[in-house]
């Protein structure tokens, strides 16, 4: 997105679809705050009623009942948004599979005859990888939480923990994520004052207060909060070297799982953990040697795994009786 008018014609998009701050409008364009600004004053003066609140959080957005006229869309952003989707299908939001249905049938409908064999060819031959959540959450409370998120506003758990353990506790809600098939909520616990990571099939009640946070600086950057996450799942604190290079590790380790950093004699992983055969598992997948630096525990528990391994291995010329 490099030419100023499809940046400013960008803004009117995302203003149509919620309220934003001028930090949010800049990371989303890569600019900063003033050509934002700039960019509002061309809608402005272009007829197009934007608003702006003054305040620490001030935000822009378009005069309620303001209406654009139907959007036009080239070939490449109907497939585009069609194959949007088609992905959005397997997120597992319940409630959002009928919208989503629509709203394809809508972009396909208006599609020309060849476009849309075009979509049903890619539909038939294209595997997605997103795994749905066993578990769907429901597509409101996403919603909330997500709007808690953006309004920076504090939310009330009663959480239900993997030790069936239940908790009342108050979170500054930084991001929403979708993982491995299960959503998640990520932010600062006021209960365990510090960075925790939440499942939403584990959330009993949630709710939005009114009470307003600041959000560290250092996470705005969507990397940014993904490395935070690598450091909110446990107690554990875990140090791998991972006798490799740091292509080949980022090739193998998410900054979802953990964070890479480059180190004498390879890449050392760090990151926290609830579950250290857990971690062991995922150490067991890795296709490079690495050294245990800390906890001592988890050289124990890849010990346990190498056993339940061997023992497995041993079973393989078992005979099958009936």
């Amino acid at each position: 997105m490099h030419r100023p008018t499809a940046r400013v014609l960008t803004v009117l998009e995302l203003l149509q679809a919620r309220r934003m701050t001028g930090a949010e409008l800049a990371r989303k364009l890569e600019v900063n705050r003033r050509t934002v600004r700039r960019y509002i004053l061309t809608l402005q003066d272009m007829g197009i009623p934007v608003e702006g609140e003054r305040g620490r959080y001030g935000a822009y957005s378009l005069r309620p009942g303001y209406k654009m006229p139907p959007l036009m869309f080239t070939n490449e952003e109907a497939l585009g948004l069609s194959l949007g989707l088609l992905a959005a299908r397997q997120l597992g939001l319940s409630g959002a599979a009928p919208a989503v249905e629509g709203a394809l049938a809508k972009v396909e409908r208006v599609m020309p005859e060849a476009l849309r064999e075009r979509l049903r060819v890619l539909e038939q031959t294209v595997i997605l990888s997103v795994v749905p959540p066993a578990t769907p959450p429901d597509s409101e409370v996403v919603s909330e939480l997500a709007s808690a998120v953006g309004q920076r506003r504090q939310v009330r758990l009663r959480y239900r923990s993997v030790r069936r353990e239940e908790t009342r506790r108050v979170v500054n809600p930084y991001a929403l994520l979708q993982r491995e098939g299960r959503w998640h909520l990520f932010g600062h616990c006021h209960l365990r004052k510090g960075l925790r990571l939440f499942r939403l099939d584990r959330m009993l009640e949630a709710e939005v207060l009114e009470e307003a946070f600041e959000r560290p600086s250092e996470l705005d950057a969507p990397e940014a909060v993904l490395g935070a996450v690598a450091n909110a799942h446990g107690p554990w604190e875990v140090e791998v070297l991972l006798k490799t290079s740091m292509e080949r590790a980022r090739e193998q380790v998410t900054p979802m799982l953990a964070a890479l950093e480059e180190a004498k004699g390879g890449v050392l992983m760090r990151c926290t953990a609830n579950n250290l055969d857990g971690m062991a598992r995922v150490l067991a997948g890795l296709f490079c040697p690495f050294v245990v630096k800390s906890p001592p525990e988890l050289g124990e528990a890849l010990g346990r795994h190498a056993a339940e391994l061997a023992q497995l291995a041993e079973r393989t010329g078992d005979k099958v009786t009936s």
